[in-house]
């Protein structure tokens, strides 16, 4: 057995929900890849909709997805694309007792908030409740300057030598950047940098696993009990990991593909797609910028309506242009002017 492989398919499904960037979650798994808490939704974390792929009855990887994430969400999949395939030895750490190595071909999937059933004890949760430190709409988080930031520096303090030392200092400084060269994307790169650093309860946790077996350890983590809780929720195995990445692509992929579009109604205000950009992206956009590069850019058309208000001035209803993937490759709304504010 533990010379085993398995396959199995993992959903990260995202929702903007007042100016709220959601992703689903599910408490409960019944499969035979499911965890002894994953069964118990009263004692399982928070997870990504998975299940093992059933060869003999799904056509295809995808087919096989949208099945396990119908029966544990109710959820029916529109957009959705491949995101990467993650096969990290003991990702599942029944791994290290003897289990098959489980790889998981990630997804990416947008839908609209909508009501859940299922088997999952499913639940839309603010994908910041994960990542605290990707979320400078108000400006620079508080948990940079008061927590993450003496943290890291400790852990380069603590290194054996200068060399370890300098490495670690370049690591920091180019991952978690001064504000004007903070990169939104670099969302993995961050989590896997406080993983390394001992920071994030995965880390602690999966160091417990290897402990109790007595298989060698990692020093280079920083041993401060109680840290790793302000650092955001966990979540079950690696599926923070797998949301890093997800994220990530996402905001990649808002500067030259028109995926916004499918988080929104079919009509909306210029105001409601500045702020689900905001949402996705992390930063504060400039409102007249920001217009003046989506209209300019051909992606939206007005309706002729507006959108009724109990006060104020009526706003005047858009809708995406789809005449522009015929027009061009690249057509996503592009952030040249983030403000970031401090």
């Amino acid at each position: 057995m533990a010379d085993s492989t398995v396959l199995g398919l993992t959903a990260v499904i995202v929702a903007v929900t007042d100016e709220v960037p959601r992703v689903l979650v599910v408490r409960r798994m019944t499969h035979n890849l499911a965890t002894p808490e994953q069964r118990d939704a009263t004692e399982g974390l928070d997870a990504l909709p998975f299940g093992p792929f059933a060869a003999e009855r799904d056509r295809t990887l995808e087919q096989g997805l949208r099945r396990w994430v119908e029966a544990q969400t109710g959820l029916p999949l529109r957009y959705v694309e491949q995101l990467y395939t993650f096969g990290d030895k003991y990702r599942d750490p029944r791994e290290l007792e003897g289990g098959p190595r489980v790889v998981s071909v990630g997804y990416m999937a947008l839908a609209r908030e909508a009501p859940l059933s299922g088997s999952g004890a499913a639940e839309w949760h603010d994908w910041y409740d994960y990542f605290p430190w990707e979320d400078w709409r108000d400006g620079k988080p508080d948990i940079l300057t008061r927590t993450i930031a003496p943290a890291l520096s400790r852990w380069i303090a603590a290194a054996p030598d200068t060399a370890i030392a300098a490495a670690r200092a370049e690591r920091v400084s180019t991952t978690f950047a001064e504000e004007e060269l903070w990169d939104t994307e670099r969302v993995l790169e961050r989590y896997e940098l406080l993983y390394s650093a001992g920071l994030v309860e995965e880390a602690r946790r999966d160091r417990a696993i290897r402990q109790r077996l007595g298989l060698v350890l990692d020093n280079g983590h920083l041993d401060e009990p109680g840290l790793a809780a302000r650092m955001g929720s966990p979540m079950a195995q690696d599926n923070r990991r797998i949301l890093a990445v997800a994220l990530g692509r996402l905001r990649g992929k808002l500067k030259y593909r028109p995926l916004v579009f499918d988080l929104l109604p079919p009509q909306f205000t210029l105001f409601r797609l500045q702020r689900t950009v905001e949402a996705l992206s992390g930063v504060q956009l400039h409102k007249q910028n920001f217009r003046r590069l989506v209209l300019a850019g051909g992606l939206v058309e007005a309706t002729g309506t507006q959108e009724a208000r109990t006060g104020g001035r009526p706003a005047e209803l858009h809708r995406f242009r789809r005449d522009v993937l015929r027009e061009r490759v690249a057509a996503g709304i592009g952030l040249p002017q983030v403000r970031m504010v401090d």
